[in-house]
């Protein structure tokens, strides 16, 4: 079995190639700079030459703010970049493992997401995303797409990177306290990706840790685990005055993905535990 990798250079690339090393598997990863997704050019002649039979797309436009102005960016990446994938993978006879994001949901059901809610995207960052989903079950049979919430792992392309270095320049910090979604490690992500493949999974699962949290129960829990004693001020997200808006709910359940595939995925608390001993 041969892999593609797209996005090498960010959080879950990057745990995607450290995990896959580890148990020799057949792949090829590609930073952006190698692989430009929105380049259909470029995706279908790397494709055709590799002849991959799985195709993991870790490419994002993750900016949620800056997608209000940079539009044109986000839809690049998340809708064209998918839709040359899809193309490409169809040709091959190729699987497409794509990840879209929790904020499709608009934040207004009382309980948690299933897969089976309706989509209602409050930002352009969002829309890019649901549009990219949409786009990829119009030309692709064979796929698999997972709904992901709050990612982290390594590096600093997520919130507990930004939330040490405010620690390190602030005595108090203000975490959002009516915003709540599911954290979820990159590795949950990695593990469940690769036993949903093995199991020859196709379809669209919402895939995070257990549980749910608000930002500020989170931010509290990191920098409790981390040993970080600074004061953490529970906000409104209205007294931020973001770019995008967000939903203040966008807690998805995993439990359909868990039974499809006999397997308890970590509460979110375990698994940062998990991550901090690390």
């Amino acid at each position: 079995m041969k892999l593609i990798i797209t996005g090498a250079q960010g959080q879950l690339g990057r745990e995607f190639i450290a995990y896959i090393k580890e148990k020799g598997f057949d792949f090829i990863a590609f930073s952006k700079k190698e692989l430009d997704v929105s380049n259909f050019v470029v995706v279908y002649q790397t494709i055709k030459a590799v002849k991959p039979d799985i195709i993991i797309n870790c490419s994002a436009y993750n900016h949620v703010d800056l997608a209000e102005k940079e539009t044109y960016l986000a839809y690049k990446i998340n809708t064209i970049g998918v839709y040359n994938l899809a193309n490409c993978a169809s040709e091959i006879k190729a699987r497409l493992v794509h990840y879209s994001t929790d904020y499709v949901f608009d934040g207004t059901k009382q309980g948690f997401y299933t897969e089976e809610d309706d989509p209602n995207p409050l930002n352009e960052y969002a829309k890019s995303k649901l549009y990219g989903e949409t786009l990829l079950q119009d030309f692709l049979d064979n796929y698999l797409i997972f709904r992901t919430s709050w990612v982290y792992g390594a590096g600093a392309q997520n919130f507990l990177y930004k939330l040490e270095q405010w620690a390190k320049d602030h005595e108090i910090i203000k975490i959002v306290v009516d915003e709540f979604s599911v954290p979820t490690s990159t590795r949950t992500i990695v593990e469940v990706t690769l036993k949903a493949l093995d199991m020859g999974l196709t379809g669209l699962y919402h895939l995070t840790n257990s549980g749910y949290a608000s930002r500020y129960e989170w931010a509290k829990e990191y920098l409790t685990l981390k040993g970080i004693k600074k004061l953490i001020y529970p906000a409104l997200q209205a007294d931020f005055n973001l770019p995008a808006k967000r939903p203040k709910w966008s807690v998805m359940s995993n439990e359909k993905l868990s039974k499809i595939l006999g397997t308890d995925i970590p509460d979110w608390k375990h698994e940062l535990k998990k991550f901090c001993e690390n």
